[in-house]
């Protein structure tokens, strides 16, 4: 009797640690999941700045036709890569990021555009918005790590696959990024 008590034990043990096992991967998953959503709002609102960029640009008669394609071809093939993973996302994402700063480097030539009230709106805008990106995907890339840690650690890694869980892609960071500042004397 006591033997099927002791087993019984065990059994509704293993049923409640394989229930919180499944609940916590569940959770980290959908916090992967809105972490993305988050990147993904702000590149799409730097998306949908990047023709306004344009249409202020355009009208400097001087300004580098080649810089202005670059950044439209940018932009389309972010869009394209809309449903993308995190992987070749942020390739794409990154391309739209040199462009920008090509862009307002070409910028620093023309002094009319510089005092342009719609220009430095925008330029203050994107760069507050290449900001939240940089937040965004520091968050999202933290919650990919927790969650594929707590994939990969025992006993969970023993749950994970069977249930169908598998480990999430970061979003990389442009490499610019990860330089180190340097001074400016």
């Amino acid at each position: 009797m006591i033997w099927l008590i002791v087993v019984a034990v065990v059994v509704v043990l293993f049923l409640l640690w394989l229930a919180v096992t499944f609940n916590r991967l569940v959770r980290k998953r959908n916090q992967v999941a809105d972490a993305w959503a988050g990147i993904d709002v702000q590149l799409t609102r730097r998306a949908n700045l990047v023709p306004n960029l344009v249409e202020v640009v355009k009208g400097y008669r001087d300004f580098e036709q080649n810089t202005l394609e670059r950044v439209v071809e940018a932009r389309s093939q972010a869009i394209n890569a809309k449903s993308a993973g995190p992987a070749e996302r942020g390739q794409a994402e990154q391309g739209v990021g040199g462009a920008l700063k090509t862009v307002f480097a070409v910028a620093e030539a023309y002094p009319d555009l510089q005092a342009n009230k719609s220009f430095l709106s925008l330029q203050t805008e994107l760069v507050t918005l290449e900001e939240d990106i940089a937040f965004s995907r520091r968050y999202y890339n933290a919650q990919v790590r927790d969650f594929n840690t707590r994939q990969q650690t025992f006993p969970t890694l023993i749950l994970a696959g069977p249930l169908g869980f598998t480990t999430s892609e970061y979003f990389q960071a442009e490499d610019d990024e990860r330089e180190v500042p340097r001074a400016q004397l």
